[in-house]
């Protein structure tokens, strides 16, 4: 059953969506690039960097504020591995816009899981890739079902396993055991694809296309059946979209050094700080074709982005040349 706080939150998203065109619909505040896992498939991560400082974070939320996000996601890195989480998320709130999180889910605790609703933590994306720890991945249903119980019992906030289809070619049919854990505990269930590491994605083989139909039957999954009609169905079949990406615009991604990207996976550019990016920076960026989006696999960019498409095409060309490389969100 939707809250106040759920309708609160929609009506925040459909405000911003369709009557400005200068608004972020979406903010994914890096809060350390450190992971404790490393996983293939991911280029979000390393080993050796330090969470970022509590105080540089507060002020990354208010310039998110002054620009008015309307959702905010901390992510990473290992999002838990940041002392200052609850605080952000605190923050985030402060301000009337939607705190989200992603993690591996490897750190939760009770002790975290309160935290966090004390905070006002409103969603949680946990990832899940399987039913054992492969060398690909070690996020698995054996290795996080402990974790998946504090959360049906302990958190106050709403939970939704993603899974990644196309990293195993020997058992995609785990996706359909951790779609079912999902469903049962009355967590929601989403899918990514993965790329390759040109940035391009494989066409699934009729196996891989097999599980993904039978996910998307018996989850009855919202998040699963949006990107499948906004863009998955197709860059399944080998197509691309002909779609407006409104990263930089409706989407902004910020990196633990404070600056302003198009996504996790076009690192570099805009390249400008968030303390200084205005609405100018954003009207650019919304009439920016993206070279990389016909082939682009990242959920929340599309769904943001579904909400201009009404809009007159895009007619600028700004940017890199290509994608950076894996893309999976």
């Amino acid at each position: 059953m939707a809250t106040l706080r759920d309708v609160q939150s929609a009506l925040g998203v459909l405000r911003r969506g369709l009557f400005s065109k200068n608004s972020p619909l979406l903010g994914q505040l890096v809060v350390t690039r450190f992971c404790n896992l490393d996983c293939s498939y991911c280029n979000e991560f390393d080993k050796v960097s330090k969470p970022v400082p509590l105080d540089d974070l507060l002020a990354r939320v208010d310039d998110l504020a002054r620009l008015d996000t309307a959702i905010v996601t901390c992510t990473g890195g290992e999002p838990l591995t940041n002392p200052h989480l609850p605080a952000v998320i605190r923050r985030i709130r402060s301000h009337g816009m939607t705190a989200t999180m992603n993690t591996n889910g490897f750190l939760l605790t009770r002790e975290h899981i309160e935290a966090l609703n004390n905070a006002g933590l409103e969603a949680m994306q946990i990832s899940i890739d399987g039913t054992e720890p492969t060398a690909n991945s070690l996020k698995s249903l054996k290795s996080l079902r402990g974790k998946l119980d504090l959360l049906r019992q302990f958190a106050r906030f709403k939970i939704n396993i993603n899974s990644v289809l196309g990293i195993e070619d020997s058992q995609p049919e785990d996706a359909i055991e951790v779609a079912m854990v999902a469903r049962d505990l009355g967590f929601s269930h989403s899918m990514s694809l993965v790329h390759d590491s040109h940035g391009q994605l494989k066409p699934f083989t009729p196996r891989q296309q097999a599980v993904y139909d039978k996910i998307m039957t018996m989850a009855n999954s919202f998040q699963h059946r949006l990107n499948h009609h906004l863009f998955q169905r197709r860059l399944i079949a080998g197509e691309t979209n002909d779609w407006q990406c409104r990263a930089g615009a409706r989407y902004l991604y910020i990196c633990e050094f404070g600056m302003v990207h198009w996504c996790s996976q076009n690192r570099g550019y805009p390249g400008i700080p968030l303390s200084r990016y205005t609405v100018a920076d954003i009207a650019r960026e919304f009439g920016a074709r993206k070279p990389c989006a016909p082939t682009c696999s990242l959920n929340c960019v599309h769904q943001v982005s579904a909400f201009d498409e009404w809009r007159p095409k895009q007619d600028q060309d700004e940017g890199p040349a290509t994608n950076a490389g894996v893309a999976v969100s």
